[in-house]
């Protein structure tokens, strides 16, 4: 189908944030300012044309930020709960539902990471 005047601007836009998103973690990977000059210097060593607007909004917002913290933050983001269990059916021993004096379950613990075998070779070697 045809692309509109629309989509192409919005489809430019999350290319420019990406870009800028980019150079900002190369900037902080390497320890340097995550300045708006240091991230033209970036793009345009990448050949990217980002607008000045782009590089300004993005130096301002991380330009103080703590990185690895917005990182971290994001990469711990817990899994939501999928929908409840359908409920089961009754047995005929079964106690009443409705909060008796249950003891809550213990939370499983975690199992032992399994070791990684030697295969002879390193992907790094």
């Amino acid at each position: 189908g045809r692309i509109s005047a629309r989509d192409s601007a919005r489809e430019m836009a999350d290319t420019h944030g990406i870009a800028c998103t980019y150079a900002a973690l190369i900037l902080h990977d390497e320890g340097s300012d995550k300045s708006e000059a240091n991230m033209i210097k970036i793009l345009k060593a990448a050949k990217i044309d980002v607008p000045a607007m782009w590089t300004k909004l993005y130096a301002k917002a991380l330009g103080s930020a703590d990185m690895g913290e917005l990182i971290d933050s994001c990469s711990n983001v817990q899994a939501g709960g999928g929908g409840g269990g359908g409920g089961g059916g009754g047995g005929g021993d079964a106690p009443a539902a409705g909060g008796g004096g249950a003891a809550p379950a213990k939370a499983k613990a975690p199992e032992p990471e399994e070791e990684e075998e030697d295969m002879g070779f390193s992907l790094f070697d």
